[in-house]
């Protein structure tokens, strides 16, 4: 066999789909690769084989080519929404710095004192400024330099709250912002932004699109790249996870796109499971696998003892507001509330909740997000001081634990600045990830004269005609549940297959015409 023959697989296995009679952008003309004889039969150059009289018999190539079509049209249809919310994260994942740049006089206190005034004082100070509403609750510093937030349900500002800023140690007003679930406004901006594009609910589809499809394409892009056959630069490790700087043209583009993707792979697949954790539909499916698998917190008994029936318990949304105010409760039953925490065990930053009504305890929650996370919370009555409830971090389930400290680690938060800085890696790499994808589609564009066009053309059609039958009964089964975890994806993919059929009929109908 030739050498030219024996460099064809390559470009069979080739995401780009330069093969199958596509134009090489590596040629000067822009000619098509002339069609090859394989063991399975021969391959046509043309865009529908259907058409195809010779066309090769079922075969597990025929996978490869499938996988090369999905993950061409993956790239190039939802590749925009990857792109926003690779730019958007990027964004958010400089909130921190951004609110103390903004939001510092709020935020810290100009002198670190000995010892912080009690609670039921700073409150009053914050009262004092703003006395509308009531108060939801109050969050101790994380930092000693860190500010006491006394956050203010206020029935003006709906799910919103307004949350006054006290100088621990001199009871002091900083400021007030209206803030969301403890969120700073810019950060609820960007936030939003990232989730919904700032559209609401309806714009929170863009956001699960990008992650639905990105686990697949994901997926599909390393089953191409690690699986290329015998004779290939990527059969080595060395191949795999580094470009190729001797190729030129379209083939040095792919392996840049290519080494790089394998580089991001788990980042990106972390990236898109949690985000479809609290996506819309996916999001859903999820909250039906852990009650199914009893992986949901446990909840904290609020109920005093002798209270005539049980109340909700509202500790998970501590210190966001929220419900229907009546009046404010004692400040004195703050640190109350505060000590019998402390003697419990309590450390660090901890939200404190009034009681809901009469018959329920008050809530303190640890709301320590960096690693090692501290998530205990108690529920205490003021009225004597003592522990009615408790619940611990280290007995939550599994998948609860799981899903917890992946929307931190998703966020930027779980490990602090280290977090946040392989974020933007992992978001400026995806860009350019998506960059190079588009560039190879133009760079295997047509050049010859007649047969110009200002991008290349897309893989073969029908692969999945070829599939072997084993391939079929266990994939199309494995398909239809997948797109039942994720609706999103499984609308999405039904869509791109309508299309595909609808185009491939106009074609053959104008080629009989």
């Amino acid at each position: 066999m030739s050498r030219r023959t024996e460099e064809i697989p390559q470009n069979d296995h080739d995401p780009t789909g330069t093969a199958q009679g596509e134009p090489d952008g590596d040629r000067p003309d822009g000619l098509a690769k002339p069609a090859v004889a394989t063991a399975e039969g021969p391959v046509a150059a043309t865009d529908d084989p259907g058409s195809d009289p010779q066309r090769p018999a079922r075969s597990r190539e025929a996978v490869r080519h499938l996988l090369v079509r999905l993950h061409f049209y993956a790239g190039v249809l939802v590749a925009p929404f990857l792109l926003v919310a690779a730019l958007t994260g990027l964004a958010y994942t400089f909130t921190p710095q951004l609110d103390q740049l903004l939001y510092g006089d709020q935020l810290r206190v100009e002198k670190v004192g000995d010892a912080p005034r009690p609670l039921a004082e700073q409150i009053a100070a914050a009262r004092a400024a703003y006395p509308e509403g009531t108060v939801a609750s109050v969050v101790t510093p994380p930092d000693p330099e860190d500010t006491t937030r006394v956050v203010l349900a206020v029935p003006e500002l709906g799910e919103k709250q307004r949350t006054v800023f006290v100088d621990p140690y001199t009871a002091e007003v900083r400021g007030e912002l209206t803030t969301w679930f403890g969120s700073t406004p810019l950060t609820t901006w960007l936030d939003d932004l990232h989730r919904n594009l700032n559209l609401g609910e309806t714009g929170r589809l863009y956001s699960e699109v990008a992650a639905s499809w990105l686990g697949v394409t994901v997926l599909g892009g390393l089953v191409l790249w690690l699986g290329r056959s015998r004779g290939q630069r990527a059969k080595s490790a060395r191949g795999a996870l580094l470009p190729d700087r001797k190729a030129r043209g379209v083939r040095r583009t792919r392996s840049w796109h290519a080494a790089t993707g394998v580089w991001l792979a788990l980042a990106l697949l972390f990236l898109s499971a949690t985000g479809l954790t609290w996506s819309n539909y996916a999001g859903e499916r999820f909250g039906r696998l852990l009650d199914a698998a009893n992986g949901n917190a446990p909840a904290l008994d609020t109920a005093l003892p002798g209270a005539q029936a049980p109340v909700e318990d509202h500790s998970d949304h501590a210190g966001h507001g929220g419900g229907e105010a009546t009046a404010d409760a004692d400040p004195a039953d703050f640190d109350t509330a505060l000590t019998a925490a402390r003697d419990a065990g309590l450390g660090g930053t901890v939200v404190v909740t009034p009681a809901a009504d009469a018959a329920s305890a008050w809530t303190v929650a640890q709301n320590d997000n960096v690693w090692p996370v501290h998530y205990d919370r108690v529920a205490v009555d003021t009225s004597s001081g003592e522990i009615t409830s408790r619940t611990y971090w280290a007995d939550h389930p599994a998948l609860s634990k799981l899903s917890k400290l992946g929307v931190q680690g998703h966020m930027g938060v779980l490990f602090g600045v280290v977090n946040q800085i392989v974020l933007a890696l992992v978001a400026l790499g995806l860009t350019a990830v998506i960059v190079w994808g588009y560039r190879m589609w133009w760079q295997r564009r047509p050049t010859r004269d007649d047969r110009r066009a200002l991008v290349g053309r897309a893989p073969e059609r029908g692969a999945w005609r070829r599939l072997p039958l084993p391939v079929l009964v266990l994939g199309i089964p494995a398909v239809i549940a997948l797109g039942w975890a994720l609706p999103v994806l499984g609308v999405t993919l039904a869509g791109f297959l309508v299309v595909d059929v609808v185009v491939g009929a106009v074609r053959r109908q104008r080629r009989t015409a």
